[in-house]
């Protein structure tokens, strides 16, 4: 397993051409049909994703690699296409993305995830988005677009609303306030958005839980959920390790 603390290495970007770009998800808990991932592997760098895991099937570890090595799927709109005209294809809402955020800084450049929305407002078809990045106000027209027929749900996570901490859990993703007003502009677009209070940490994160659904509230949110924190296989270690580091010698509430 490699370590997240070694060195601040450059990203790299790898393109694979997925046969589908749309799954299935049994997992019961998580009350989902299908997920997309654009994108795997994550910049944002969140210490406790439990996508990190899943960057093992690709061969990378799921420390250091999980942030700088970002497998890019070229063929994503394509692949979609093909799936929704499947003849056995299940009309169901798809979650953009679920996995690794769609909105990550290479979103930027690439639009994948712009092209996906773009499909799937051709076909009709429903969405929900989940995303800590301000980027997806660039796709505002779409989402209008998707709205107008009842088609989209859009989910911001906000894991704290202290900066402080959002710098050491959250390096490189939007600040809460930052994400507010994300949900503000949606919600004047008459766009409905859920907060995530996701995840819960205890003990260094669980007693914001009321703040962040009042100011979510308060910004324009019409409903909210929340997970708690998994540290199920390699991200356990990394998380241990993480914890013990930037809160050594930190004589804080933290």
């Amino acid at each position: 397993m490699d370590e997240p603390f070694l060195q601040n290495t450059p990203t790299e970007f790898f393109t694979e051409h997925p046969r589908k770009i749309v799954n299935s998800v049994e997992s019961p808990d998580l009350g989902l049909s299908y997920s997309m991932n654009p994108y795997q592997g994550c910049e944002h760098g969140c210490i406790y994703c439990y996508a990190r895991n899943t960057h093992q099937y690709w061969g990378y570890g799921a420390g250091l690699d999980f942030e700088r090595k970002i497998i890019i799927k070229e063929n994503a709109p394509e692949i979609l296409i093909q799936q929704l005209e499947h003849p056995k294809w299940e009309v169901r809402p798809i979650m953009l993305a679920g996995n690794t955020d769609c909105y990550q800084p290479i979103e930027k450049e690439k639009k994948l995830t712009r092209r996906l929305l773009q499909v799937l407002l051709q076909y009709r078809h429903p969405v929900s988005l989940i995303t800590k990045n301000a980027l997806i106000l660039r796709d505002l027209d779409i989402l209008q677009e998707l709205n107008a027929l009842d088609l989209v749900h859009v989910n911001i996570s906000v894991t704290t609303l202290d900066e402080h901490l959002r710098q050491k859990l959250e390096p490189r993703t939007a600040t809460a306030v930052r994400r507010l007003e994300v949900i503000r502009q949606l919600a004047l677009a008459n766009i409905p958005v859920n907060v995530m209070v996701a995840p819960i940490i205890p003990g260094l994160t669980d007693h914001e839980m009321p703040k962040i659904m009042q100011a979510a509230a308060q910004n324009g949110a019409v409903s909210a959920a929340y997970n708690i924190v998994r540290l199920n296989g390699a991200i356990g270690g990394i998380f241990e390790d993480w914890i013990k580091k930037p809160f050594r010698n930190v004589p804080t509430k933290y």
